[in-house]
């Protein structure tokens, strides 16, 4: 079998191997065998990541919310099934945001559900 040396093709995908591990420490970043392996690494993490950041982030928002909630006396859960019985389409991220951002405009929100909640 002849050998084959592929010149530029070899060295464009070595070049875009750098420019993913750009950033890395040591070996890491230079050696294109180790790089490869920190590169596919740091891929799988990515890809876990991105399902646990959604994750986090909805915790959040439910962490916010309850503590928005008890400073009206009201639970996390009563408020959101008082939302769903009263028929307000907000999901929690948007609900987090007013609590944080506008608390005058939440609490008008919690006072339009409040006799759901009951």
């Amino acid at each position: 079998m002849p050998r084959v040396k592929r010149g530029p093709a070899g060295r464009n995908k070595r070049k875009k191997l750098r420019q993913r591990t750009e950033g890395f420490y040591g070996s890491a970043r230079k050696t294109v065998k180790v790089a490869r392996e920190y590169a596919n690494r740091a891929d799988r993490y990515a890809y876990r990541d991105r399902k646990t950041l959604k994750r986090e982030m909805r915790y959040l928002w439910q962490i916010r919310l309850n503590a928005a909630c008890r400073l009206h006396n009201l639970s996390y859960s009563k408020f959101i099934s008082a939302l769903k019985k009263s028929n307000v389409e907000l999901d929690r991220k948007v609900l987090a945001d007013l609590a944080v951002r506008h608390p005058e405009d939440f609490s008008q929100l919690v006072a339009l559900v409040r006799p759901q909640a009951a």
